[in-house]
């Protein structure tokens, strides 16, 4: 932690302990920005090809993944 403000806690966006679909996407995307980049495209391609998919169970969009990372306060 910084002591000049601002400052962003950890978890201080959180409202609730992350669920295994949380942990298992957390994760997935570590090794996605790792082994495939940090853009969109590439991410949605790296997720899908993992399949791990959107919360529906389809494959990802651009679109679909920015809405769940809304959803999730990401």
């Amino acid at each position: 932690m910084t002591d000049t403000w601002p400052y962003l806690e950890v978890h201080q966006r959180r409202t609730h302990e992350p669920t295994p679909y949380e942990f298992k996407l957390a994760a997935t995307l570590e090794e996605v920005f790792t082994v495939e980049g940090h853009e969109l495209t590439d991410v949605v391609r790296g997720l899908n090809e993992r399949q791990v998919h959107a919360p529906d169970g389809r494959p990802w969009t651009e679109q679909t993944f920015t809405a769940e990372l809304d959803r999730l306060g990401a």
